[in-house]
């Protein structure tokens, strides 16, 4: 049975060892088909993004499956990076009060499953790993005996607040008024002489609810006012406002979830059929609240979901006709922003749609469909099956970075998250 599984999970899923995510690659990932189900958040925040501060008792989970029967023997080290994610020129010991390393040995065993796994859980910062230094970490996981071998890396943020961010949010935009975009204001406030020159050493990093694919890096500012930082009429302040993401929930395999048109066992595990999707794009928009793409492990009758739920394939259809020269993926927090033949759609043209299989852990998702020119590497886009509606309630997270003349590293001085309805 989990033979045939690990088969499954190598078709789907040979994003995994894609030469473009090995070498000098930073973002999050898994690079072994044994591994599943990669979730990084803040201590029970759970619709925060992974960003905790510096000294205040905040910490960050880091959770996964390793899909089979035995437990490996892993470990974990951090990489301090820089704004652009590579490495910093730091040492380790001038970023961690403790030696770079701990074994992975909290663990337990699946429970109740047809699909055999061992789940992983452990939280920064720990006995053994403690961060000194505020900015971007990579945190990558190795085999004790093949240390030079990442299994699966994740990011996540340390930030020391010395100044106020905020932000206003608008479908009034330098494109038009009420129509496909929003676009941000931002302020920073607190500016003293202390940051040095602010033209010049602060940078601002801008996220749609959470995605790397979406990031605009600010340089400059539109002006200084005293100690007020303003970012203003800048076109990387402008958004798509694609459209609320769809939701599933497969919580259960004895009664079909939200959204779930049929579940029933498929030797050897369960298969669930969403109920089929449509393109939105010249539909009106209709509010629905979210997650902002994230997803959660849950079993509606599992007493602890992160051993009690199980795999089940979840089945994707899109109607409509083929999108000659596009490539159409399903995309969200359990996608971790990459495209592949892991989330990759193929159009089936007997039934007039595109379909997708991909074994998922039971729980509540969020997901999109985005597109992208065929062959290229270009940011996708949710405009054509999507749509771009301005009413459309988005996050946007906000990270301001600073590096005075002669610094090594870009510290993290500031953050927020905003939702453009408030």
């Amino acid at each position: 049975m989990v033979n045939h599984f690990f088969k499954i999970l190598t078709i789907l899923f040979l994003l995994v060892l894609s030469p473009e995510l090995r070498g000098e690659e930073t973002r999050s990932g898994i690079f072994d088909h044994r591994f599943r189900t990669l979730k990084t958040e803040v201590v029970d925040r759970f619709m925060s993004p992974p960003v905790i501060e510096l000294g205040k008792g905040e910490r960050i989970q880091i959770s996964f499956d390793e899909i089979g029967e035995d437990v490996s023997y892993l470990s974990a080290r951090l990489v301090h990076c820089n704004v652009d994610w590579k490495p910093s020129s730091l040492v380790e010991s001038e970023y961690l009060d403790s030696f770079n390393t701990i074994d992975l040995d909290d663990y337990a065993y699946s429970t109740n499953t047809f699909i055999h796994y061992v789940n992983y859980q452990f939280q920064i910062p720990c006995e053994g790993m403690n961060p000194v230094k505020s900015g971007n970490y990579l945190l990558q996981i190795y085999d004790r005996d093949e240390p030079d071998r990442v299994l699966l890396q994740t990011r996540f943020r340390i930030a020391e607040p010395e100044l106020t961010v905020s932000a206003k949010v608008t479908s009034r935009t330098d494109r038009g008024a009420n129509d496909r975009y929003q676009q941000l204001g931002v302020a920073l406030d607190g500016i003293g002489p202390e940051f040095g020159n602010p033209y010049q050493d602060i940078k601002v990093e801008i996220m749609q609810n959470a995605r790397e694919t979406t990031s605009r890096l600010l340089l400059t500012p539109l002006r200084v006012e005293g100690e007020r930082v303003v970012y203003e009429h800048r076109p990387e302040l402008i958004f798509p406002a694609s459209n609320e993401y769809r939701r599933f929930e497969s919580t259960s395999t004895r009664f079909p979830g939200m959204r779930v048109d049929s579940t029933r066992y498929v030797e050897p595990l369960y298969h669930t059929w969403l109920t089929t999707d449509y393109p939105r794009a010249d539909s009106n928009y209709e509010y629905d609240s979210t997650q902002h793409g994230r997803f959660m492990v849950k079993e509606y009758n599992a007493t602890d979901s992160s051993i009690g739920a199980d795999y089940i394939t979840v089945h994707f259809f899109l109607d409509t006709p083929e999108y000659i020269g596009k490539e159409v993926y399903v995309d969200g927090e359990f996608t971790m922003g990459l495209f592949s033949e892991s989330n990759r759609m193929r159009y089936n043209g007997a039934k007039g749609g595109y379909e997708l299989e991909i074994p998922l852990k039971q729980g509540a998702y969020n997901y999109q469909y985005v597109v992208r020119n065929n062959g290229e590497k270009s940011v996708e886009s949710t405009s054509l099956i999507e749509g771009d509606k301005y009413e459309t309630e988005n996050e946007y997270n906000i990270y301001v970075y600073l590096r005075k003349p002669g610094e090594r590293y870009d510290r993290l001085i500031g953050y927020a998250t905003i939702n453009s309805n408030e």
